[in-house]
């Protein structure tokens, strides 16, 4: 799978590099955060990295201004596994290179993506990006096994915490997994196993032969 760079012009319609920010205080912090034992793990809002300067900036300025958190995602991971989109941006800043599988929520027909529709973007350590609330993506790959990846997350206050419990008033309702989190899964993942909507079809596109 060709892995393009965030700062190629294939990724405008993604997100954006974000300019003018020193995030060394941030990673400092994410890196006293030990790697699991296996696979990723994810929290999101952790107060060791909302107390760092960064918090203040991406809140105030990067958000104008709204209610924040400030996770991550970290661990060891190649696989596509699932999609997510938010009703919102969210904001990835990474202490070392990372990878992220990326679609269009365009793209999406009669419920259903192809993962042949999905692009590989290359994000640069220390850099914050922007994913647009239309761009589709899941757990951050790896460049090094051994070193995993620690990718910070920022999103709204209370994304990705419990779902609200609606009842459904349409299709889209049904993919919904948390509070402003809607969910496409693969039928090999574990959250398709887990009840989520099962709804990428194709190859669940695995990168380890490519970085």
């Amino acid at each position: 799978m060709k892995i393009y760079s965030i700062h190629d012009p294939e990724f405008i319609p993604y997100g954006r590099a974000l300019e003018g920010y020193d995030t060394s205080c941030l990673l400092n912090a994410m890196n006293t955060i030990p790697l699991p034992e296996a696979g990723v793990a994810y929290e999101p809002s952790i107060p060791a990295l909302e107390a760092t300067c960064m918090y203040g900036q991406f809140q105030n300025n990067a958000y104008g201004g709204m209610p924040v958190q400030l996770g991550m995602c970290w661990g060891r991971n190649t696989r596509l596994n699932c999609l997510e989109y938010h009703r919102d941006s969210e904001i990835n800043v990474g202490t070392g290179e990372f990878i992220l599988l990326l679609a269009k929520q365009e793209e999406i027909v009669d419920g259903t993506l192809d993962t042949a529709k999905i692009k590989a973007f290359r994000v640069p350590a220390g850099t914050p990006v922007e994913v647009y609330a239309t761009t589709l993506h899941y757990a951050p790959c790896h460049v090094n096994e051994t070193e995993g990846f620690r990718v910070a997350v920022v999103l709204p206050r209370g994304t990705n915490t419990a779902a609200p419990g609606a009842q459904p008033k349409n299709e889209e309702d049904k993919w919904l997994t948390a509070r402003n989190k809607w969910l496409l899964a693969h039928p090999d993942s574990s959250e398709a196993k887990q009840g989520a909507h099962i709804g990428l079809k194709g190859i669940n596109i695995d990168i380890a032969s490519d970085i």
